[in-house]
C-alpha cells in the first residue's frame, strides 16, 4: 500500500464543484466517522494480533472466503472483511490514507454519505474478487482489509480533485488524477497476470473499490436529478389527492347540507371523518 499512502500537500487544491486556490494540508481534525472507522479496524486487528485464536476465528467467519457457494453468499462478509488486516504494514498505511483522504471527503459529505460510501466501495471490491475466483481466474484465499474502500475514496478524490498533489514514497510529487491511473493500470496488469502476482485477489479488490468510487462521484448528479424527479412526482401525487380528496368534501358537506347527516353512505361518513381528522393534525402541528 505504500506507493499511495503517504502525506499529501496540494498547490491548487480545487475541482470545478468545490473551488479551494492553494491551500496546503498537514494534518487535519479527525472527522467524527473517521475516528470511529479506525477505532474499529485497529481493535479488530490488535485482538486477533493479540490472541492468535480469536484472529483465526476472525478471518474464518468474517473475511471474504469464496471457497464454497455457502461461503460466497454469506453476505455479512463483504462488510466485515473491511475491518480485518494481515499485518502491521497492511493495517498502517490503510489506516494512514483513512486518516487524510476520509477526513477530507467527510468534511466535504457530511459523515452519513461517507460512512455508505465507504462502505459501498469496499463492498463492491469484496464481491469483485469472488466472481473471478469461482470463474478459475483467481486462486481462493482468504480476503481481508479496507483497501477497496481506501483505493475508492482515491478515484474519489481523482475525480473531484485531479490537480490535487500527493507524494510518492514521500518524493516524488504527482497530480492526483495521474496517480489514480497508475494504481488502476497497475491492479489491471496484476488481475491479467495472477500468475506472477502476489496479491492477485487484493488486486481485484482494489480495482472494484476504485470503479465503485468513480461510478459514484461521476453519476452523482445524475442521482440528484433522479432523486428531485421521484420527489417532484410524490410531491404532485399528494396534492392530486389532496384536491380530489377536498372536492369530495365538498360535495359530502352539500349533501349534508341539503339532505341531512342521515342521508350519508357508510363510504361518504368515512371519507368526511377522515378529513376531519386530517384537518385537526395539521392545526396541531
Amino acid at each position: 500500500m505504500g506507493l499511495y499512502d503517504r502525506d499529501y500537500t496540494q498547490d491548487n487544491f480545487q475541482s470545478q464543484h468545490h473551488p479551494a486556490p492553494h491551500m496546503r494540508i498537514q494534518f487535519p481534525r479527525i472527522t467524527p466517522v473517521v475516528k470511529w472507522l479506525l477505532i474499529i479496524n485497529i481493535v479488530a486487528f490488535l485482538s486477533g494480533y493479540l490472541i492468535p485464536r480469536f484472529g483465526t476465528f476472525l478471518f474464518s467467519w468474517f473475511s471474504v472466503w469464496p471457497e464454497t457457494f455457502g461461503t460466497t453468499i454469506q453476505i455479512w462478509r463483504y462488510i466485515t472483511y473491511q475491518f480485518l488486516h494481515y499485518g502491521l504494514g497492511h493495517i498502517f498505511w490503510n489506516m494512514f490514507v483513512l486518516y487524510f483522504f476520509g477526513t477530507m471527503l467527510e468534511n466535504l459529505w457530511g459523515g452519513r454519505k461517507f460512512l455508505i460510501f465507504y462502505l459501498v466501495c469496499g463492498s463492491t471490491g469484496g464481491i469483485f474478487y469472488p466472481i473471478l475466483a469461482h470463474i478459475g481466474w483467481l486462486r481462493v484465499a482468504y480476503l481481508v482489509g479496507a483497501s477497496g474502500s481506501i483505493l475508492g475514496m482515491l478515484a474519489a478524490a481523482a475525480i473531484l480533485f485531479p490537480k490535487m498533489i500527493v507524494y510518492l514514497f514521500g518524493v516524488f510529487p504527482l497530480k492526483m488524477s495521474v496517480l489514480a491511473i497508475i494504481i488502476a493500470v497497475m491492479s489491471i496488469l496484476s488481475i491479467l497476470r495472477p500468475d506472477i502476482s502476489p496479491n492477485a485477489g487484493g488486486e481485484a479488490a482494489h480495482l472494484g473499490g476504485m470503479c465503485a468510487g468513480a461510478v459514484y462521484v461521476l453519476s452523482e448528479r445524475w442521482r440528484q436529478r433522479f432523486k428531485m424527479k421521484i420527489q417532484k412526482g410524490i410531491w404532485q401525487k399528494n396534492m392530486t389527492e389532496q384536491r380530489d380528496l377536498q372536492l369530495e368534501v365538498d360535495r359530502i358537506l352539500k349533501k349534508v347540507h341539503d339532505r341531512g347527516m342521515h342521508s350519508l353512505t357508510s363510504k361518504e361518513k368515512k371519507i368526511l371523518k377522515q378529513a376531519t381528522k386530517t384537518e385537526q393534525m395539521r392545526h396541531k402541528f
